[in-house]
């Protein structure tokens, strides 16, 4: 931070027009037919497994970065797993933990809707905002995620 310490009041109005934009926008995400065979979830969880080097996450990784409790990622990592479209297997180091792999299929299937939803992006985001207003909100929005680490 380099200006002014914000208020409460300055704050509370920055988190809810973060939080009603991301809402409108999820609304308009989830009611237009990009997702295929998958819902918005089940995308998020083959998108996450796609960031990753290997292709593959321990539960509890997927669990921090997703809205989900545990058991619900684990019912619906279930229903990933019996349609094809990724891999569960004990952790190597300790056995106790899950790992969970993308397939072949389900990297497939997440770069075909990951298309149209990037699509989707570039229409609703960025047919509001230009690309230095994107880079600012996407610096501030990075910042604000990271920095939640060094808040007690």
């Amino acid at each position: 931070m380099t200006g002014r310490r914000a208020t409460a009041r300055e704050a509370a109005a920055a988190w809810e027009s973060l939080f009603r934009a991301q809402v409108a926008l999820m609304r308009r995400f989830t009611a237009q037919d990009v997702w295929g065979e998958l819902t918005v979830r089940e995308y998020d969880v083959l998108f996450a497994l796609s960031g990753r080097p290997d292709g593959a996450a321990r539960l509890h990784e997927l669990a921090a970065e997703s809205l989900l409790t545990q058991p619900s990622l684990s019912r619906l990592v279930e229903r990933l797993e019996t349609r094809g479209w990724v891999q569960r297997s004990p952790a190597p180091q300790d056995g106790r933990g899950v790992v969970v792999t993308l397939t072949d299929e389900g990297a497939a299937l997440q770069r075909e809707v990951g298309r149209r939803h990037v699509a989707q992006i570039h229409r609703l985001v960025g047919g509001v905002l230009d690309a230095d207003e994107l880079a600012t909100l996407r610096d501030l929005t990075d910042r604000l995620r990271t920095g939640q680490a060094r808040i007690p």
